[in-house]
């Protein structure tokens, strides 16, 4: 129904890897703390450190960062990022939860399989943005969001660790936009300035 849509918020799916916490301090930091977006990460980190990089990032911004566990709801002004080796994916319900599904994928957790749940089900569009890292991972993702009017945004070569991510995004034209590092976040609040 409208009036259910209209309660939800922006949402913001964010992608990395090599690099990728260094890269998310410098996004995360630069926003209010009355940012009007929820925020989806998927970093590619072993889950013995997941706890431990979310609380570094909850240091790092004024917004509200915590490791996503199942059943949670995106929220505004809160960050939740992917916490296990199994893959993050948004339910039909609006709600989180891990599946091991693809077994075969060799990133874990992955950002094409969350962009692909978020695809599905999320009701609004919103904005994908791939940061610095290994592989391809994330090109698939952001290429589905932004056929469905996602705004997509890849990080550029010159700021990266890694430029494999972004530019397979950039490759495949799955990235609208391509962006230093500190233009990110400046860009962000620009779009959702009168989100709510």
């Amino acid at each position: 129904p409208a009036a259910a849509r209209a309660s939800i918020p922006p949402l913001i799916v964010i992608g990395s890897s090599t690099g990728g916490p260094h890269a998310l301090t410098t996004v995360l930091s630069s926003l209010p703390a009355n940012f009007p977006a929820a925020i989806a990460i998927i970093q590619h980190v072993d889950s013995q450190f997941a706890q431990g990089l979310a609380d570094w990032l909850n240091c790092q911004t004024p917004l509200d960062v915590k490791l996503a566990s199942p059943g949670d709801r995106l929220e505004a002004g809160k960050v939740f990022i992917a916490g296990t080796n199994d893959h993050l994916v948004l339910d039909s319900n609006l709600t989180l939860r891990y599946t091991p599904d693809p077994v075969d994928y060799p990133y874990r957790p992955s950002v094409d399989v969350f962009c692909e749940s978020v695809s599905q089900h999320w009701p609004r569009r919103g904005i994908s943005v791939l940061l610095t890292g290994m592989g391809k991972d994330g090109a698939r993702g952001l290429g589905m969001l932004r056929v469905q009017g996602w705004h997509t945004i890849a990080q550029d070569e010159s700021t990266c660790v890694v430029y494999g991510m972004p530019k397979a995004a950039v490759d495949s034209g799955a990235a609208a936009e391509v962006l230093p590092l500190p233009a990110i976040a400046t860009t962000l609040r620009k779009m959702l300035s009168g989100a709510r």
